[in-house]
């Protein structure tokens, strides 16, 4: 961390230390309080999924809001107050709004880099906590934020929404069930065609000034440059700040993929990709593939995504007996069923479409007789509506800090991987990415 970052931390940590000294439990009935880090583009989907499920439990307040932009801060509040009916309190800086003994909850929507010592910094405040992936992407940080959710009390959830989507969910209860056999593989494809992440003319970008904001403070251990906006609002597409696709997309597929297969962290990755479409200021790939197995499970997993075209999103999960398959992008919650005939020996087998074992059926949920459209938003209340009720009842949310590690390590595989060239290994004894296959591990996978 650099030396005007640390400075600004310690400085805050006697604020903090009173804060955990004065922090509650939240318990069944109360008044939940939550306040925000980070007001931007992502936040304001928090706003919208917290309006949600105010619908359902509208015990609780948006107490607090905190942003190093002064302009980010304000538009923020006015958005609470338009949703909620009260403004809420304004900070800039994290450690003050930690202070405050009467918030309860905070939700982290900050650049991707500085999301996990934001977490490590709310849970020792105290507080629990809603964090947007990446929960981090580098290893060291990885390893910081798990530490501190652990020793802590708190409740933490990911902002992994999908794991709280009940097709997700019925997906995974397929598998489980042996329907589909030995899973062999699983692949997804996830597109977008223009220059995700770079928008030429940003308002943000011709409207910020340094003395509005804390640029040291924004770079939170990066290395210290001059005052960008440009870096400031496009953090996505610089690759010391992100990795781009992989930080914001494959977090989601791998977390899926995770999730689908009751896994942790792939055994390797390898990946490849380049600037293919976009040849703009963008330093992270528009355009990158990456394949993992995972040992135990004995499954191959593969993601794609380009940036240079939009055809044919889809997620395939193979297995020796059936194949689930959805035609949507990340988080389609569309899937279909489809059995899978053996194949006769030495002959060229073609799909029977009239046959009714291999007709593809619609997978449902209980009382639904029409499958669901291909998209669905992400601001997804069922997300937030556990994290709420996980808060009140103590229990385990469906993003644990488990799932975020674990997605955090396998970006920051397949991250290392492309800007390395070369095959990246997970030693699950040492818990460290290695450039050689490990020793042969038998305990259980973490």
């Amino acid at each position: 961390m650099d030396a005007v970052s640390r400075r600004d931390f310690l400085a805050g940590s006697a604020l903090l230390l009173t804060a955990r000294s004065y922090s509650r439990i939240v318990g069944a009935n109360d008044r939940i309080q939550i306040g925000q880090i980070g007001c931007g583009h992502r936040a304001a989907g928090h706003r919208q999924m917290l309006k949600m499920s105010a619908q359902t439990d509208p015990n609780f307040d948006l107490r607090s809001v905190c942003d190093l932009w002064s302009l980010n801060r304000e538009r923020a509040a006015d958005d609470a107050k338009r949703l909620f009916g009260q403004r809420p309190k304004t900070y800039q800086y994290s450690e003050e709004m930690l202070a405050d003994a009467g918030l309860d909850a905070v939700m982290i929507g900050t650049g991707d880099h500085q999301h996990a010592r934001i977490l490590a910094e709310v849970v020792r405040a105290g507080k629990d906590c809603y964090c947007e992936k990446p929960m981090a992407n580098t290893l060291e940080d990885a390893k910081l934020a798990r530490e501190a959710v652990l020793a802590s009390q708190q409740v933490v959830q990911m902002g992994s929404q999908w794991l709280s989507c009940p097709y997700q969910q019925r997906v995974r209860d397929i598998i489980r069930s042996g329907t589909l056999g030995k899973v062999v593989s699983i692949s997804q494809r996830w597109n977008y065609n223009g220059p995700r992440w770079h928008v030429p003319k940003d308002d943000n970008v011709a409207a910020i000034r340094e003395r509005d904001t804390d640029w040291k403070r924004w770079l939170l251990g990066r290395s210290d440059r001059p005052f960008d906006p440009q870096v400031y609002f496009e953090f996505r597409i610089f690759k010391e700040f992100s990795g781009g696709i992989t930080d914001q997309w494959y977090s989601h597929g791998c977390g899926l993929a995770h999730f689908y297969l009751d896994t942790f962290i792939p055994d390797d990755t390898v990946s490849n990709g380049g600037i293919f479409a976009w040849h703009d200021v963008r330093e992270n790939p528009d355009t990158f593939h990456c394949v993992s197995t995972f040992a135990r499970n004995e499954v191959l997993y593969d993601y794609s995504t380009t940036f240079g075209n939009a055809y044919g999103d889809y997620t395939v999960i193979r297995g020796t007996r059936g194949t689930l398959y959805s035609p949507g992008g990340e988080g389609s919650p569309q899937w279909w069923l489809a059995s899978e005939p053996r194949s006769a020996w030495g002959s060229n087998v073609v799909f029977d479409s009239g046959s009714r074992a291999a007709r593809p059926q619609p997978v449902l949920l209980p009382g639904h007789t029409e499958p669901p459209p291909v998209k669905q938003d992400d601001n997804l209340k069922a997300h937030t509506d556990n994290w709420l009720a996980c808060m009140r009842s103590r229990q385990r949310p469906n993003g644990s800090i488990d799932t975020g590690f674990a997605h955090a390590v396998a970006v920051i595989m397949a991250t290392r991987s492309y800007r390395e060239g070369r095959k990246m290994y997970w030693d699950r004894q040492r818990e460290e990415i290695v450039e050689r296959p490990p020793v042969a591990d038998t305990s259980a996978l973490r």
